[in-house]
């Protein structure tokens, strides 16, 4: 590499913040990542040279063959939600004849005996962001059941 080709160290500086953080000329910041990809360059030594720390800029390149490496295989970045939206009971929307029908099996729950004991239920659910959910719930606890499999089917 010869010293024309790094005519553009140091990297200018193009504003600097209240706290002090430094934003760099972003055709000068592409130039000193492209030669920083050469096999031949040290890049602590591009580091110096460019007046930026080395750890720095091993996450411009790093971050820059990230972008390459998705554009090369047109991979497009989707973000899977982390989280569910959790639904209380007010907001779901239930047909009328539902929520008749769960005010009946609780009455009649309410009615049975109390020697019976419900068989608790098990629901597992996979999220698209690799996490498992798992709920056990006794029988008498069917319409919050009912509620959560409605929200979460309803986003």
């Amino acid at each position: 590499m010869t010293e024309d080709d790094l005519s553009f160290l140091p990297l200018k500086v193009s504003k600097v913040g209240p706290t002090g953080k430094r934003t760099f000329d972003p055709h000068g910041k592409r130039r000193l990542i492209e030669a920083c990809r050469r096999s031949e360059v040290s890049i602590s030594g591009m580091a110096l040279k460019a007046g930026v720390n080395a750890n720095q800029l091993r996450k411009w390149v790093r971050d820059d063959e990230c972008e390459r490496s998705q554009v090369a295989t047109g991979a497009a970045v989707t973000a899977e939600p982390a989280f569910v939206p959790v639904v209380t009971l007010g907001e779901v929307a239930q047909p009328v004849e539902a929520a008749v029908e769960l005010a009946a099996v609780a009455r009649r729950e309410a009615a049975a005996p109390a020697l019976r004991v419900p068989a608790p239920a098990r629901l597992r659910a996979q999220l698209p962001n690799g996490v498992t959910l798992e709920l056990e719930c006794g029988g008498r606890d069917g319409a919050l059941v009912k509620a959560m499999i409605d929200a979460l089917g309803a986003r």
